[in-house]
């Protein structure tokens, strides 16, 4: 059946004629053809006799047309003895048939093996000769560019979410601070998670010598991770607030896995910052060599201006407000150094293995005497939802492929801007390939279109899973992004102890993409405010100075202007495994 059909038929359909007709393939198919691709009467009319006349004239009009005119408008199916007849109409309005003006018929839409010789329009049957043999022919996406236009993508959002907003939420700091065991209790403390796996947990870390990393391991899935006692990739899940719909991303606090949490870092609207209030411990943190500090200038570079700070095990240090202000003291200075208004930051004392002031405004007696703020929850949904620019052109981001049961393979990543619909005709960049979006998942439930925010799963069809890689972008092909491999931009040198200099090979991390590329030109040195030149060709950049540089990769890259988008405009640069300056995109040469 899938030799016939092709991808035109969800898999679930097809499995549910096969039960219906009681494992019998033919009828099975007699079934779904008549189902997917009953025509209308008077279709039936126009296909069993066309008119002599109009036929021969579109053949003297249009004689290029021969790909267009030869896609079968009835195919006739020998299975197992009997003859089955599909018919494919295409819509007037779908992207398919844009494709089919042009004069190219896209293998993915239709991948049948198609009659190799011209149809005569003299002949007695105008239009192509059909074989005999299975033919595969597809019914082209049922989503048409007329649907599309009539998506109000920001109307479907409220009503999608039941007027709950979407926010993106990474949580950074420290190694050891105590990241994945606050947001897995958080998580279980909202439900999302259930006693008997919570319990199996506490069992099994016990069994393992740590029984403190239960809740952590909720977040960190893997053996290795568990084992370590570390986080080492990005975890990813879901819950929701009073009023928001949270995408929640565990970022690794280890120095080894920065790279790591600059991806989940670039798919952040807000940040939650946790901080270990132990004696030593938050100092070891904060100064220089601990991850406070880079996580902060990190996220701030990469575009989050809300943030969260969590100061988490108050419990050790028998919640003295003391503590707590001082290292509000010493954060608040720093983190306004690092471009955050005070207004946006707030500070939270929690404990995140006992659970208080996570979910509900914690009564221990040592901090309600002098903190009447928000548990860690409100503080969350107090967040400002960002903008969406789902009216851009549509943007994802590729942090993952795999294969999955089925035709076609998944990508996952979050959409930067616009949106997405199934049937989609998709543009992969940097191959430059053409593929169909045959379903999308949020959060494990197949949705039909998908905006800006999203976290996405996407399967699709047409290109080949080896060509797809981690960092390519899929894109509108009406509005493709731009791929080069130099380009200049603004930067920011963050405290580093060697100078950069011209031809300095550094990577390159810029949303999940991490690429090889070398300084090619340092043309200016700029004021940090006004953007005034200071001083024209330097011959080397120091500390907090704000320069305009040239880049140079290996490969092509895919990128955006920053005043275009600003969400694909910013960039990381690393060199001997510290970050040493974050930019934007300010020119695209080639």
């Amino acid at each position: 059946m899938r030799e016939v059909l092709g991808e035109s038929v969800l898999e679930q359909i097809m499995v549910d004629a096969v039960l219906k007709c009681q494992y019998d393939a033919c009828k099975a198919l007699d079934l779904v053809l008549s189902e997917e691709c009953k025509p209308t009467p008077e279709i039936k009319n126009q296909v069993a006799a066309p008119s002599k006349k109009s036929t021969e004239g579109r053949a003297r009009e249009q004689p290029a047309r021969v790909d267009a005119d030869i896609i079968p408008k009835v195919a006739k199916m020998t299975v197992s003895g009997k003859q089955i007849t599909g018919f494919n109409i295409p819509s007037a309005n779908t992207d398919e048939n844009d494709h089919l003006r042009k004069g190219a018929v896209p293998n993915e839409v239709f991948p049948s093996v198609m009659p190799e010789a011209s149809p005569k329009p003299n002949s007695a049957c105008p239009g192509p000769s059909l074989t005999e043999e299975a033919t595969a022919v597809q019914t082209p996406s049922k989503v048409s560019t007329k649907t599309r236009q009539q998506l109000d993508v920001k109307v479907e959002l409220e009503k999608r979410q039941g007027g709950k907003q979407l926010l993106n939420l990474v949580v950074i700091g420290h190694v050891d601070a105590g990241k994945s065991t606050l947001m897995g209790h958080v998580l279980y403390l909202l439900g999302n998670v259930n006693k008997r796996v919570m319990h199996k947990y506490e069992q099994e870390s016990k069994k393992a010598g740590k029984a403190s990393f239960a809740f952590a391991w909720v977040l960190d899935e893997t053996g290795e991770e568990r084992e370590r006692g570390v986080t080492m990739d990005v975890g990813m899940t879901k819950f929701e607030t009073k009023t928001k719909v949270i995408t929640l991303m565990d970022a690794p606090g280890h120095k080894d896995f920065i790279p790591n949490m600059i991806t989940g870092a670039a798919q952040a609207d807000v940040a939650i910052l946790v901080v270990d209030a132990s004696r030593g411990e938050f100092e070891a943190g904060f100064e220089a060599g601990g991850q406070t500090r880079e996580h902060a200038l990190l996220v701030r570079s990469l575009g989050v201006t809300q943030l969260a700070v969590a100061v988490n095990k108050m419990d050790q240090v028998n919640w003295q407000p003391e503590r707590f202000k001082e290292i509000s003291n010493k954060l608040g200075q720093f983190l306004k150094q690092a471009g955050f208004k005070d207004s946006d930051v707030a500070y939270v004392p929690t404990a995140g293995l006992t659970g208080e002031n996570l979910t509900t405004r914690s009564q221990v007696p040592g901090l309600r005497t002098w903190y009447n703020g928000p548990c860690l929850l409100e503080q969350i949904d107090c967040f400002k939802s960002p903008q969406r620019p789902v009216e851009k052109p549509f943007r994802l981001c590729v942090s993952d492929v795999f294969k999955d049961q089925g035709s076609g393979f998944n990508v996952t990543g979050k959409i930067e801007a616009g949106y997405v619909q199934t049937g989609d005709r998709v543009l992969a960049v940097p191959p430059n390939e053409t593929c169909t979006v045959k379903g999308i998942t949020l959060h494990e439930e197949p949705l039909d279109w998908a905006a800006a925010g999203d976290h996405v799963i996407l399967t699709v069809t047409g290109v080949d899973i080896i060509k797809i890689n981690v960092g390519c972008i899929f894109c509108d092909q009406k509005a493709p992004i731009k791929t080069c491999t130099r380009f200049r931009a603004r930067v920011l040198i963050f405290n580093i102890e060697i100078p950069i200099t011209q031809g300095l090979p550094v990577l390159l991390h810029y949303q999940t993409l991490t690429e090889p590329c070398s300084i090619r030109k340092l043309v200016s040195i700029l004021h940090k405010s006004s953007g005034e030149v200071l001083k024209k060709r330097p011959k080397c950049l120091t500390k907090g100075q704000n320069a305009l540089i040239e880049l140079q990769t290996q490969r092509p890259v895919s990128l955006e202007l920053y005043k275009d988008f600003k969400e694909l405009g910013r960039f990381m640069l690393r060199y001997g495994g510290s970050t040493i300056a974050a930019g934007v995109v300010t020119e695209i040469k080639e």
